[in-house]
């Protein structure tokens, strides 16, 4: 049998995906990571998935609000934006703001989850992205990253990543990626925005360039033959 080299150093074609599992540490996550190709991908007729692992219950402009009140309008704010980009399946594992510790615990439950949805694709933050600070960040990424190795099948795309492999074309998404990051009341304040504004335009312009869009949304995205013992996965 001939092993075509060139495609196993290759990243897999997410486009073509029918389900897709978005994993979000905080409800916001999945607007500001990936937006664009969620919108992208929904608009194809993937059915999108949202796993949101905290519930921000510490996150909220209005600093007279309590966490119970946070949380609750933090749900309504995931759903809301979801469902703006296409997402129609909603999942929340409400965790505490700001407490997760147990990689493997977190890693089980949402094995579970990859099971019962059963989808193509996979994405999460990068938790190996440089600085990253943010625990609830890298817990998440690599609890995710050890479920998909358990799933065993399809692929994983990390966004945070400071080492995309592959830029999806969100030229006609950009607008609605940013009008669902607004239905995040509770943390987005008009200077917030206009800062988000700018740097992401600046940002999917430098991915876009030399494509042929406009506009473009990076992600690191791997198969499950590059996620466990393969020393190349980094050149992908």
């Amino acid at each position: 049998m001939e092993i075509n080299v060139q495609a196993l150093l290759s990243p897999p074609d997410i486009l073509g995906c029918k389900r897709v599992l978005c994993i979000q540490p905080h409800p916001d996550d999945n607007e500001i990571g990936m937006g664009g190709t969620i919108a992208v991908l929904a608009e194809a007729g993937c059915e999108v998935h949202y796993l949101t692992v905290t519930n921000g219950n510490k996150g909220n402009k209005d600093k007279q609000a309590s966490r119970e009140q946070t949380a609750a309008l933090r749900r309504e704010e995931a759903i809301a934006a979801g469902r703006c980009l296409g997402a129609s399946e909603f999942h929340f594992m409400d965790y505490d703001d700001s407490t997760l510790s147990d990689v493997w615990g977190l890693s089980e439950a949402i094995a579970g989850i990859l099971r019962a949805v059963q989808p193509e694709a996979v994405f999460c933050p990068d938790p190996w992205l440089p600085y990253e600070g943010h625990l609830d960040h890298i817990i998440t990424g690599q609890a995710s990253a050890s479920a998909f190795t358990k799933y065993g099948r399809g692929a994983i795309g990390y966004y945070f990543t400071a080492n995309p492999n592959t830029v999806i074309d969100i030229s006609r998404a950009f607008d609605k990626k940013f009008a669902a990051i607004a239905l995040h009341d509770t943390q987005m304040t008009p200077e917030t925005l206009a800062m988000y504004g700018l740097y992401f335009n600046m940002k999917a312009k430098e991915l876009a360039a030399g494509k042929g869009f406009a506009l473009g949304e990076g992600l690191k995205v791997l198969s499950a033959l590059h996620s466990h013992c393969f020393v190349d996965a980094g050149r992908i």
